[in-house]
């Protein structure tokens, strides 16, 4: 069981470094630029799928006004957008913007060319596997969020 910690700890490691190695690329010191912590706000806004305020805030275990701050600070500079829907009215979900998709995609190349050339090595039997498997440990993961 150790092995299996350690190699997942080690998968985990490999893919949040090259993760941070584009974020931190791309958080540039000029004006509507996204800092560090807008990112990874922005980020968890748009991996929890279109949550409100309070969603928001509840999951990352901060205020609703510091959540409020920083959602404010990710509309003005055009990376979300809120829309009122449902019954109430005053509860507005939010949105990431094409502008943060452009930005988040631009992440997204490094990983998947540093798996297609892991995956050269596997057969078509061990990618049929690997694929159950990571199915799986992701439904377990996700009953955790």
């Amino acid at each position: 069981m150790a092995e299996l910690e350690d190699s997942l700890s080690e998968l985990y490691r490999n893919l949040r470094l090259l993760h941070y190695r584009n974020l931190f690329g791309q958080v540039r010191e000029k004006a509507g630029s996204l800092s560090a912590t807008e990112a990874f706000s922005a980020e968890v806004i748009y991996l929890l799928g279109h949550p409100t305020v309070g969603e928001f805030a509840g999951f990352l275990g901060i205020s609703q006004p510091n959540a409020s701050y920083k959602v404010n600070s990710l509309v003005s500079k055009g990376y979300l957008e809120r829309f009122n829907g449902g019954e109430d009215r005053r509860e507005a979900h939010l949105f990431v913007t094409t502008k943060f998709m452009d930005y988040y995609g631009r992440q997204l190349p490094d990983v998947r060319r540093a798996l297609a050339a892991a995956l050269q090595s596997f057969t078509l039997v061990d990618r049929a596997l690997l694929l159950r498997l990571w199915r799986k440990l992701n439904k377990c993961l996700a009953a955790e969020v």
